[in-house]
C-alpha cells in the first residue's frame, strides 16, 4: 500500500506523528513563501484572498455553509469563548483525559460545575441539568473515537448544547459539523496547516448565545467601516466571531485544505485506517496489546511511550501521550512505514 501524496510530502525520517502535527504539503509551502517574498515590498495581496478560501474549504468539510465558519487562531481562545456565554452554576460534561486546550477553558471558571467521567460513558452521563457536553471527536493520547451520535441523541433530549474538537479527526474522519452546536477544529494535524489556524463552526441557533467578546474590526460587517471605537454593525455570519487571523498561516491552509478536498475523506480515511489495522495487527504478533479504537488512524500502546526517543533515533518519529506509544497514519504513509516501526520495536517481554 503506497502514500496518496504523490510529490507533495518529502519526509526525512519515517513520520507517524501527524498526531502531534501534520507535514505541511509542498504547495502550501511555496504558496507561503512567494507571500514571505512580496512581504518586504508591500504586496498583501494573497492575504484576504487564502483567508476566504480556507474558510470556505473548512465548510465544505464540516458540511456547513461557509456563513457558519468562523476563523480564528486555537482551540483555547474559541473554547474560552463558549465557556464566557455560560451562567455562572452551568454543569459541563468532559471526558477523562481529553485535550487540555477543549477542557481547561471550563475549569478556570470557578463558577461553573465541571464534571468529568469516562469517555464511553459521556452519553449515558448527560443529564437534564447538563449545560454543554464538550469532548474531543478522537481523544489525542490514544486514538479512541467518541460514540458521537450517542451524544448527540442524548444531548438532544436533555436540551444540551454539544460542542465537539475536531482536531484529531477532520481530515480522515467524515465529518457533520451541522450535527452539533459547536465544532471547533485546530488545523495543523489532519488538516496539514501551518499552526495558527483554527476554525469553529456554529450552530444557526446557538449563534445568538456567544457573546462577541473577542470581535476587532474585521468582525465588522464592513471591516474597513469598523476601524475605530466600538464596531457598530458585526457581521450577521459566523464572521463576528473571527479574531485577527495569522494571514502566512492561512495562505498555507488554503493550499493544505484543498489537498485535502481533491484526495477525499473516504480515501483518506480508508487508507489510515488500513495502515493503523496493519500496525496494530503486528503489534499483537509482536505481543502488544495496544489501546481498542474502533477504527482510528491513531494507534496506542500503553506503557510503551519511552520506545518514542529510541524510535526516534532510529529515523521514526511517532510520540509519547500519556505513557502511551502513539502512532498515527496519514494520506503521506505506507505499508512500508509500518513495517519499519514493527522491525525497530522488540517483541513484548511481560
Amino acid at each position: 500500500m503506497g502514500s496518496l501524496a504523490g510529490d507533495e510530502f518529502a519526509p526525512r525520517t519515517t513520520y507517524l506523528n501527524t498526531a502531534s502535527a501534520g507535514l505541511g504539503p509542498a504547495r502550501a509551502a511555496s504558496a507561503i513563501q512567494r507571500a514571505v517574498q512580496g512581504w518586504p515590498i508591500g504586496d498583501f495581496s494573497a492575504y484576504d484572498l487564502a483567508l476566504t478560501a480556507a474558510r470556505a474549504s473548512f465548510a465544505r468539510i464540516a458540511g456547513v455553509p461557509v456563513e457558519r465558519v468562523a476563523a480564528g487562531s486555537s482551540v483555547s481562545v474559541y473554547a474560552g469563548l463558549i465557556a464566557a456565554g455560560l451562567p455562572a452554576g452551568s454543569e459541563v460534561l468532559v471526558a477523562e483525559g481529553d485535550f487540555s486546550s477543549l477542557v481547561n477553558p471550563f475549569a478556570v471558571r470557578a463558577d461553573l460545575k465541571l464534571r468529568t467521567v469516562p469517555l464511553e460513558n459521556v452519553a449515558d452521563e448527560i443529564g437534564a441539568g447538563t449545560a454543554l457536553v464538550a469532548v474531543s471527536s478522537v481523544q489525542s493520547a490514544d486514538g479512541r473515537i467518541a460514540d458521537l451520535d450517542a451524544i448527540r441523541t442524548a444531548a438532544a433530549a436533555c436540551g444540551t448544547r454539544v460542542l465537539i474538537d475536531a482536531t484529531q479527526s477532520a481530515g480522515w474522519l467524515p465529518l457533520r459539523a451541522g450535527d452539533f452546536d459547536y465544532v471547533v477544529c485546530a488545523a495543523f494535524k489532519w488538516l496539514l496547516s501551518p499552526r495558527g489556524v483554527c476554525f469553529l463552526a456554529i450552530g444557526e441557533s446557538t449563534a445568538a448565545e456567544l457573546p462577541p467578546a473577542f470581535a476587532g474590526w474585521l468582525a465588522g460587517e464592513d471591516p474597513w467601516l469598523s476601524c475605530y471605537g466600538p464596531v457598530a454593525d458585526l457581521a450577521a455570519s459566523a464572521r463576528r466571531f473571527d479574531h485577527s487571523p495569522a494571514y502566512l498561516s492561512y495562505i498555507g491552509a488554503a493550499e493544505s485544505l484543498a489537498l485535502i478536498e481533491e484526495t477525499g475523506i473516504e480515501t483518506i480515511r480508508a487508507h489510515n485506517v488500513a495502515l493503523a489495522d496493519r500496525f496494530a495487527a503486528g503489534l499483537a504478533s509482536l505481543g502488544y496489546e495496544p489501546v481498542e479504537t474502533g477504527g482510528s488512524a491513531i494507534v496506542s500502546v500503553p506503557g510503551l511511550g519511552g520506545a518514542a526517543e529510541e524510535l526516534e533515533r532510529a529515523g521514526i518519529q511517532a510520540s509519547a501521550r500519556a505513557g502511551n506509544l502513539r502512532a498515527s497514519f496519514h494520506l503521506y504513509n505506507s505499508a512500508q512505514d509500518v513495517h519499519r516501526i514493527l522491525d525497530a520495536l522488540p517483541a513484548h517481554r511481560p
